[in-house]
């Protein structure tokens, strides 16, 4: 037990040193795990052959992930795009499965041989890609959803290539189940069994999970639910997404895929956020552990003895793939940073090779010896994907984005206003909507054309260009201008625009957006008239919401707000002068401090003095909320 518990010890040591420090120099927690596991396995050998067996448990969060994407999705919404989930999907499958049993045929392979190694290497990283994708605010966008069509459709043709692959057994290979991480050995219901039998089986597994999560699941959570204990709820979406995973597994199809099918199905459950709550913790955790296990599998021996084979290989992998996809994203009209975000994501091998390559010793497909190079080549081509996602963020976007303002030049301003407003997202579209609905005269600028757009479609006069360029504010017409407001997305650039418009045009009143307090300081010392951070309304409303649901007065709650905000102007300069000591050097002023705590017990005295009770005729009907 002893040795057990040391071994949670360092895998969970060494995820909490190395993420955190990987995600604070933008790398990512993915390239993170990977490093971990190298460190603990490869490099300090602290942990060692269990990492095999652990990796085959941790592969259960790739099934987790998927039951949550699952549950995620709409049907109809997933059959009006079948044209890219069959025709992107299929596509890629196909070409890369050709490309590599072609290539291994010309190596000298059995042509079985090198069709498995195609199969292989056609599937990408579920686990790696989509966590990326989320990490980094990407699902949502063109690139994001066909790289999840792809991988949709690898892990369904998943189950043709298993039930392939026992077919194309060579006679005189000796299967070696140890030869490949991931080994599984277990009940199958379907050994033996005719291909008809094999395929009703088949056919039922897949029946008793849809009409399960219709008819049985809401029964059973019900059921659960009234008990009153979450963690019994807990348990029972765990005993279902692996009683599912089970199931799969014992039929000889993936369980993942079979945790997506029950997903999809219980997608409109009653039950579905609870589910996803319980599930989400496990999940992530267990990714991580893959991941850890993915770094400390890595066979040095064999890296350092084959390294040339192997690092030619993994650049072949790449290369043949990076340029299959980005021929389909142009053949789909997946094009600019999308197409590359697509094409960069999907470049790698997959978590499935690794059962891929199991089963295909075991069936005598292929030789050990060409699996474990295999093997290798595998994880260090997912271990390379994070610094694929790097490339993109650093080096293809910001070309794209500068392509895209470049390709276009700022727009001829043709008339002038008393206003001009800096930044028109969304906040800055809402203080023209507000202008314009009074009747004032305004010139809006932004950078984005897309934003440019949108305030075109709602009448709102806007031009394209970059604020903080002096020249495009003096032809906006900031000489005459009475009022700048600042509402751009950018820090240093609302401070340089403040300086440059206070140092020239002083005469201009200026109102700026600030990010939060340190910031607002900044706007404030560089000449702004106005400040407001971007949440500090929003989060006073929301507060005084919150006092009025447990009980308080509309009106004390509203008076409240007020009272806060005295308070906040109350001590405002002095807060400012004492924030001065601390840029000029001071690492952390004692003054600042003292005043802070100033400022909190003046607003505790504030909220506990006796308030007017309010007239009835004064305020709306109210009546308090039950405790």
């Amino acid at each position: 037990m002893t040795a057990y518990f040391i071994q949670a010890f360092i895998y969970l040591l060494a995820a909490v040193i190395a993420v955190p420090l990987a995600k604070r120099f933008g790398l990512g927690s993915v390239l993170g795990y990977l490093v971990a596991g190298v460190v603990i396995g490869p490099v300090t050998g602290f942990v060692g052959q269990e990492a095999d067996t652990i990796q085959h448990f941790a592969e259960f969060g790739v099934v987790m992930m998927l039951f949550l994407v699952g549950m995620e999705l709409d049907p109809k919404s997933l059959w009006a795009h079948k044209g890219r989930l069959l025709g992107l999907g299929g596509l890629q499958v196909i070409l890369t499965a050709a490309v590599g049993t072609a290539v291994g045929w010309f190596l000298g392979l059995q042509w079985q041989t090198a069709l498995t190694i195609g199969f292989i290497f056609a599937l990408s990283s579920t686990a790696i890609v989509l966590q990326t994708l989320d990490e980094k605010g990407l699902s949502k966008t063109e690139g994001g959803r066909n790289a999840f069509a792809v991988l949709l459709f690898q892990d369904i043709a998943v189950i043709p290539m298993l039930a392939l692959i026992p077919l194309m057994a060579l006679p005189g290979l000796k299967g070696d189940a140890g030869a490949v991480p991931g080994d599984d050995s277990g009940l199958s219901l379907v050994a033996g069994l005719p291909g008809w039998g094999h395929a009703l089986v088949v056919v039922g597994a897949i029946a008793a999970v849809i009409v399960g999560g219709y008819y049985l699941s809401r029964p059973l959570f019900r059921y659960v639910v009234a008990s009153r204990l979450r963690e019994i709820f807990t348990a029972t979406a765990l005993m279902l997404v692996i009683g599912i995973a089970a199931l799969m597994s014992v039929v000889n199809l993936s369980p993942a895929l079979g945790a997506f099918l029950a997903g999809v199905v219980l997608g409109n459950s009653e039950f579905r956020h609870e589910l996803k709550a319980s599930i989400e913790p496990f999940k992530g955790l267990l990714l991580g552990l893959f991941f850890i296990t993915v770094g400390a599998d890595i066979n040095f021996e064999v890296l350092v003895s084959q390294w040339h084979t192997v690092f030619a290989l993994v650049l072949a992998v790449l290369a043949v793939k990076t340029l299959i996809l980005w021929v389909l994203a142009m053949r789909f009209g997946v094009r600019g940073s999308n197409g590359w975000l697509f094409t960069l994501g999907l470049a790698q091998a997959g978590e499935f090779g690794f059962v891929l390559l199991t089963y295909s010793v075991e069936n005598r497909v292929v030789p050990a010896d060409i699996a474990q190079m295999l093997s290798l080549v595998v994880a260090l081509s997912m271990f390379l994907t994070p610094l694929l996602f790097i490339v993109y963020d650093r080096i293809v976007l910001p070309c794209y984005r500068r392509s895209t303002n470049d390709e276009r030049e700022a727009d001829a301003i043709d008339e002038h206003a008393p206003v001009i407003v800096a930044g028109v997202g969304r906040f800055g579209q809402i203080i023209c909507r507000l202008l314009r609905a009074n009747d004032i005269p305004i010139v809006a600028l932004d950078h984005e054309f897309e934003q440019i757009e949108n305030l075109q479609k709602i009448n709102i006069k806007s031009f394209f260009g970059d604020a903080s360029r002096p020249g495009l504010l003096e032809t906006a017409g900031i000489e005459q201008a009475r009022l700048l407001v600042v509402a751009i997305d950018d820090r240093e650039r609302t401070v340089g625009i403040v300086k440059h418009v206070k140092k020239y045009f002083p005469s201009v009143w200026i109102l700026a957006r600030a990010f939060d307090r340190g910031h607002g300081y900044e706007l404030r010392e560089a000449g702004a008239d106005n400040v407001v951070s971007e949440t500090y309304l929003s989060a006073l409303e929301l507060g005084s919401h919150a006092l009025t649901a447990v009980g308080v007065h509309p009106m004390r709650a509203r008076q409240m707000t007020w009272a806060f905000v005295d308070n906040e102007k109350a001590h405002e300069d002095e807060l400012f002068d004492a924030w001065k000591e601390i840029e000029e050097g001071i690492n952390f002023s004692p003054r600042y401090g003292e005043l802070f705590m100033k400022l909190e017990e003046a607003l505790n005295s504030a909220m506990h003095r006796n308030w007017e009770a309010p007239k009835p005729e004064d305020v709306p009907v109210w009546t308090p909320p039950d405790k």
